[in-house]
């Protein structure tokens, strides 16, 4: 009954919100909280901002979209700042369609779909609170009850400023039902609600030929025209289309670029002028975000046409490329997943990333810098150290590759993949040489992809299996070292001994036999070489870590095994290549011993408890890994 309370207190909660009173106390409410009479493009920055901001790396990542929408940060800071923050400063932004633009499944739709559920919660507070002319079916803003003669009178007492005029029937309502006292008249407050119609719109097109411009506009209500004697009569007409119903606050067209023209004209006066005819009556004022989506295809199309060329002054497009970062590209799989009905599969841990390996780098492309290739690319990308490059390169491949990410495999076909691999197994469990098996075959059933990028594509499978082999190996041979961690710190204050009488030109003790002895060349030539380090380059290395060493020793704090990255994968590598016998014969041995058995059930037990395998995926992952190092 826990959810039938929930109910309940939503729907006293609701009560208690619900306000209503006259023109006269909503001014007291204005005076007290100026916010109340924001436009609708000033609350939608509003309702971003206040959700939360942060800053990584120079970039801005908001919270509002944080949980949905991954790997695009560029794309949401340009869209916040170069089009919401202006536009709530009432400059001529504002005065432009928001057209988001980009592939097929890339998040266009989510982006809008997170702003119209924004909008709903953020009503619902006192920042976002929206107020409304009762009984209107435009929901319209009561200042415009203030006579045009008395709004600079009224922004200098407010510091408001009020755009748009009465609507007709408002205009009506205010002789017939209030005698001209503005005062009296009733104002409420409002909710935004998609499902209910209040302040959210969305129009599709359909059919060119049958759709009518009333869907837009609303129509006249023939069985009143009796009653009320003209269809000039305001009363007379059902304000209810997309446009009237989505005043206030954002309106949402979908496909717009494939609108019949008789619609289009309407935006041009709807953004421009803040305004749209319906029926026998004078322009009629709006404030809403007009927000649509299209493809790349789509909109090159669009401007091709000399036609739209009024039109396309008058849009702001924003591109909404593909994620090409593989770990928020495994985070966008990982929440499909959770939306879907396959929470009760086991997904291998490396699975999903094996899929993302591939879907980003189809996404890429070729970089023209010297000294770097595709997979570099990807991992610089992702925020990876890759030698000799750094975050200004990153930038330079940036700007080498202005339409990156519009192209390349979408999230839904990876997950299309996955879920056919899940069925043909028929086992609760896959593992990410079953997805990467899946996308494979399924290239051949991708009825958009040419046969020249299928050839590049499937390199790419190529590519990211290879990438998962070096994840496998070292997942099964960090598991095989038993206490990894203090094997690594072992080896590690051994190596940082060696280091320091290297550098200072001191003898070192043999802890046995206590007589003085050389530095360990061997030692530290055998850890330095896992990571590339030459001859000419050890001494210029090992000094560095004795600085490190140094100024941590300074600052009182001890040094780690994780405080030199490169140091610890140089660590990790050495303890691996000294395992590496060890698990090729535990795991290839066809019919092991007792010792050999007892060892790989050890491994098994620890990828299970602290890698997050089942037993399936364990066992697969070893017979695979051994068979890699047999080759």
């Amino acid at each position: 009954m826990d959810i039938l309370n929930k109910v309940r207190n939503y729907r006293e909660e609701e009560n208690q919100l619900k306000w209503e009173g006259t023109f006269e106390e909503f001014l007291a409410i204005v005076k007290e909280r100026p916010e109340v009479a924001q436009t609708a493009h000033a609350r939608v920055y509003s309702m971003i901002k206040n959700a939360g901001l942060t800053e990584q790396d120079n970039k801005k990542l908001y919270t509002f979209f944080g949980n949905e929408i991954f790997g695009l940060e560029e794309s949401l800071e340009r869209l916040v700042e170069e089009y919401f923050h202006p536009a709530a400063r009432r400059l001529d932004v504002r005065k432009r369609i928001l057209l988001l633009m980009g592939p097929v499944s890339g998040g266009k739709s989510t982006i809008v779909t997170l702003l119209k559920r924004g909008f709903e919660q953020y009503s619902r507070t006192d920042e976002g609170a929206v107020y409304a002319i009762k009984g209107c079916p435009m929901h319209e803003d009561p200042l415009h009850l203030i006579p045009q003669h008395l709004r600079e009178d009224f922004f200098a007492e407010y510091g408001i400023r009020i755009e748009g005029s009465l609507s007709p029937l408002n205009s009506m309502r205010l002789e017939k039902e209030y005698g001209g006292r503005v005062e009296d008249v009733i104002v409420e407050r409002i909710f935004f609600s998609e499902d209910k119609r209040v302040g959210i719109g969305t129009f599709t097109p359909s059919d060119p030929k049958s759709q009518d411009i009333a869907d837009l506009t609303g129509s006249i209500d023939f069985s009143t025209i009796a009653e009320y004697g003209s269809e000039s009569d305001p009363r007379a007409y059902r304000f209810d289309g997309e446009l009237n119903k989505a005043n206030r606050g954002m309106m949402e067209f979908q496909e717009m670029l494939k609108l019949d023209e008789k619609f289009l004209w309407h935006l041009l006066s709807l953004t421009q002028e803040g305004n749209f005819k319906a029926g026998r009556f004078a322009l009629i004022s709006a404030d809403e975000l007009i927000v649509a989506h299209t493809n790349e295809t789509e909109y090159r199309s669009f401007i091709a046409n000399k036609k739209n060329e009024a039109l396309h002054s008058r849009i702001i497009v924003m591109p909404i490329p593909y994620n090409l970062k593989v770990s928020q590209e495994e985070r966008i799989y990982e929440k499909m997943i959770r939306e879907s009905d396959m929470t009760h599969v086991h997904i291998a841990p490396h699975a999903l990333r094996a899929a993302a390996f591939f879907s980003v780098l189809t996404r890429l492309e070729i970089p023209k810098k010297s000294g770097i290739d595709l997979v570099k690319k990807m991992r610089l990308y992702d925020g990876e150290n890759v030698e000799g490059f750094n975050d200004i390169d990153v930038e330079e491949l940036k700007k080498e590759s202005q339409n990156e990410g519009m192209n390349g495999i979408d999230p839904r076909y990876v997950i299309n993949r996955i879920s056919s691999a899940i069925i043909r197994k028929e086992v609760p469990s896959i593992n990410a040489l079953d997805v990467l098996r899946s996308l494979k075959e399924g290239l051949d059933q991708h009825a958009s992809i040419s046969d020249e990028d299928k050839e590049k594509y499937m390199n790419y499978i190529a590519i990211a299996r290879k990438e998962y082999d070096e994840i496998a190996k070292k997942e099964v041979q960090k598991a095989f070292v038993y206490s990894y961690e203090e094997s690594a710190i072992t080896l590690m204050n051994n190596y940082l001994d060696n280091v320091e009488a290297f550098c200072n030109k001191n003898k070192m003790r043999d802890p046995l036999t206590g007589e003085e002895m050389n530095p360990d060349e061997k030692l530290m030539r055998s850890i330095e070489e896992q990571i590339g380090i030459s001859e000419n380059a050890k001494k210029a290395f090992r000094e560095e870590i004795l600085i490190r060493l140094s100024a941590y020793a300074r600052k009182g704090k001890r040094f780690e095994y994780n405080s030199h990255e490169r140091l610890r994968e140089a660590i990790q590598k050495k303890l691996f290549a000294d395992l590496k016998d060890v698990v090729k014969i535990t795991t290839s041995a066809k019919t092991p011993d007792e010792a050999h058995l007892k060892k790989v059930n050890e491994v098994v037990a620890r990828l299970i408890d602290e890698h997050g395998y089942n037993s399936t995926s364990a066992n697969e992952l070893l017979k695979y890994v051994g068979s890699l190092l047999n080759r």
